[in-house]
C-alpha cells in the first residue's frame, strides 16, 4: 500500500505590517516541518512542502497568515485549501499549533472540512473562493 500524499505549499507573503511575519524559511519552521513528516510517516502519511513564488498573499492580519499556507491532499479530493477554510478560527495564534491542527484534519479527518462553497468568515484575500 502506497503513502496517501498530503502537500502544504506556503505562497510568497508581501506583509503590510510586520507583526504577522514569520520566518517560513528559518531553521526552526524546517525542524517543525521535518517533525510533522515524521510523524505522518508513521501513519502511511507522505507529507512534505513546497513554496509557491507564484502567488502572492498580502498579508495584513493573522488570517491572512492561514490563507498564505495552502494543504492539498488529491486521494481526498483537497485540492489547495487554505489553512484558515480548513481549521477556521484560531485557537491560539499560534501558526505551527493550527498548521499542525490543519495537517491532522486533512490527513485524517478530510470529510469534516467544509466544502469550497461556504463562506468562511477567516478568509480574505488568498482566492480560494471562500
Amino acid at each position: 500500500m502506497s503513502a496517501k500524499p498530503v502537500i502544504l505549499t506556503i505562497y510568497s507573503q508581501n506583509h503590510l505590517r510586520r507583526d504577522w511575519y514569520f520566518d517560513f524559511s528559518g531553521a526552526g519552521f524546517i525542524s517543525f516541518l521535518k517533525s510533522v513528516a515524521e510523524e505522518m510517516s508513521q501513519f502511511g502519511i507522505d507529507f512534505s512542502w513546497r513554496a509557491s513564488p507564484e502567488h502572492t498573499v498580502e498579508i495584513k492580519s493573522y488570517g491572512d497568515l492561514l490563507n498564505a499556507v495552502r494543504l492539498t491532499s488529491p486521494a481526498d479530493g483537497v485540492t489547495s485549501r487554505c489553512v484558515g477554510h480548513i481549521i477556521g478560527k484560531s485557537q491560539n495564534l499560534d501558526l505551527m499549533e493550527d498548521l499542525r491542527r490543519a495537517v491532522n484534519r486533512v490527513a485524517f479527518a478530510p470529510e469534516t472540512i467544509p466544502p469550497d462553497d461556504e463562506n468562511r468568515k477567516v478568509c480574505h484575500n488568498c482566492g480560494c473562493g471562500c
